[in-house]
């Protein structure tokens, strides 16, 4: 009986597997209609040549043996495509021909098409390609992500039109030749959540409308060509947790209005032309985890902000930004930075040996600036760092080693291109334990000291013998 029941149970799911793949036509439940499959192979071939006729394909692109590359979906009992990704993404991956075509069923009849994306598809240089200018609109009721990516053929302007694509979400264009402004109608896509059109030659100002985005979690426009002050209205996208602009021509003073990217988690402004001095919104940036502002002519001091505030920065970066005053003691209530760099500014005054005592810096780079006095850091600190802790370049900055015994060895760990401090000599006190003779040997054999001799010129002793000729100088200026 239970032989039984259970051969019953498997005839039943045959039976069921059979009416989920076959119907009564061509023995297929979610075929792929006919103008769909046209379509797709027409896009496809426009990519990679009319060589490929998809006859491998059993029994359709979406059936068991589907193309790499092409997601498919099923719309009222049929197979329609989804997403659509052009270039060797995988090992199988079809890859594009010198010659390729954007075909108009691209835009004309994929009506559920989600995602496109070209991955090192326009790879020719010497083969140049434009993204086309027509039609983008008619995918606007369905596409929300568009890339392209690593594609240094790929030249030209971006489309108006893209402008049109209110459903878009992701807009990728990264590592390409494009050039250009930017259009400002891309500020109209109140669904884009990831705008990267990084590593391209974009120029121009950053346009005002971008501050609609409300939105947009990433902001990506780093390595261009891009110039002009930061629009204000950047203050607006309060969803905001990446913005990178690193990398262009962008000036002018950092704006006040940034103090609205509340939930803002990495900066990265580096190697622009900002200017103005270090502005107090910094402040109101509660969830900053990374802070890069290195090689900019932004000048100030570091007083200004209370960067206790910034409870939640792992990376600062202030290098070469022009910084002049004093390293403030709130640096170092930064608990959670790993890495501090206020490398090649114009800092001054002494170091508080507290910056030491940060519980999870990595590496803390100090050099090139005019810093002075002792470094008072343990030799426990230079050796957990190594070539991490930078302090070199500050001419007046020494590292003190105490008064050391002639058989004491150097120190293991000290500070790399960092002088060791003078040793200073120790006064004897009446009444006090110590000898002259263990004072004496404390000495360093290259000692000089100067003494004077009323009316000749001084007389300059090396080494441990000054004691002896002190004892002497005494006698005589007694008799």
């Amino acid at each position: 009986m239970k032989c039984f029941t259970t051969t019953k149970i498997i005839v039943i799911f045959i039976l069921c597997l059979n009416a989920r793949c076959y119907g009564e036509g061509e023995m297929v439940i979610a075929p792929m209609e006919k103008t769909e499959q046209e379509a797709l192979y027409s896009v496809i071939q426009g990519f990679v040549g009319n060589w490929w006729n998809g006859s491998d394909l059993y029994p359709d692109p979406c059936g068991w043996t589907p193309i790499q590359g092409v997601s498919c979906d099923i719309f009222d009992g049929l197979w329609y495509v989804t997403a659509l990704n052009i270039g060797p993404v995988h090992e199988n991956s079809l890859g594009c021909t010198k010659d390729v075509e954007f075909r108009s069923p691209l835009f004309e009849q994929l009506k559920h098409l989600k995602a496109l994306s070209f991955f090192n598809c326009f790879s020719r240089q010497n083969h140049p390609v434009t993204i086309p200018s027509r039609s983008w609109e008619a995918l606007s009721n369905s596409l929300e992500s568009l890339e392209f990516r690593l594609n240094p053929g790929l030249v030209g302007e971006i489309p108006a039109n893209f402008g049109s694509l209110v459903k878009l979400q992701s807009l990728v264009l990264l590592e390409n030749g494009l050039e250009g402004q930017l259009p400002a109608n891309i500020g109209n896509l109140a669904e884009l959540q990831r705008l990267v059109l990084a590593e391209n030659r974009f120029s121009g100002h950053i346009p005002h409308s971008f501050g609609g985005l409300s939105k947009l979690l990433i902001f990506d426009l780093s390595r261009n060509l891009l110039s002009g002050p930061l629009p204000p209205t950047l203050g607006r996208l309060t969803s905001l947790l990446k913005l990178d602009l690193s990398n262009n021509l962008l000036e002018g003073k950092l704006p006040n209005e940034i103090s609205g990217l509340k939930v803002l988690t990495l900066l990265d402004l580096r190697n622009n032309k900002f200017s103005g001095g270090l502005t107090k919104s910094f402040e109101e940036l509660f969830s900053l985890q990374q802070m890069v502002l290195a090689n900019n002519p932004i000048g100030g001091d570091l007083m200004r902000l209370e960067w206790k505030k910034l409870k939640q920065l792992e990376m600062l970066d202030l290098s070469n930004t022009g910084l002049t005053g004093k390293i403030p003691e709130s640096v170092s209530e930064l608990k959670r930075v790993r890495f501090l760099d206020l490398s090649d500014n114009n800092l001054s005054g002494n170091l508080s040996p507290m910056l030491a005592a940060l519980p999870c810096v990595g590496a803390l780079y100090l050099n090139g600036n005019n810093l002075t006095g002792e470094l008072k850091f343990s030799e426990s600190f230079y050796g957990k760092m190594g070539s991490r802790f930078g302090a070199w370049d500050n001419p007046n900055l020494c590292y003190s080693i105490g008064l050391l015994p002639p058989s004491t060895p150097t120190p293991r760990h000290v500070p790399f291109g960092v002088k060791p401090c003078p040793q200073r000599l120790k006064l004897l006190q009446p009444n006090s334990n110590d000898n002259l003779a263990d004072a004496n040997a404390n000495l360093d054999q290259n000692s000089y000291v100067t003494m004077p001799t009323f009316g000749s010129p001084a007389i300059v002793v090396k080494g441990p013998s000054w004691f002896t000729f002190l004892g002497i100088f005494l006698m005589f200026s007694l008799i």
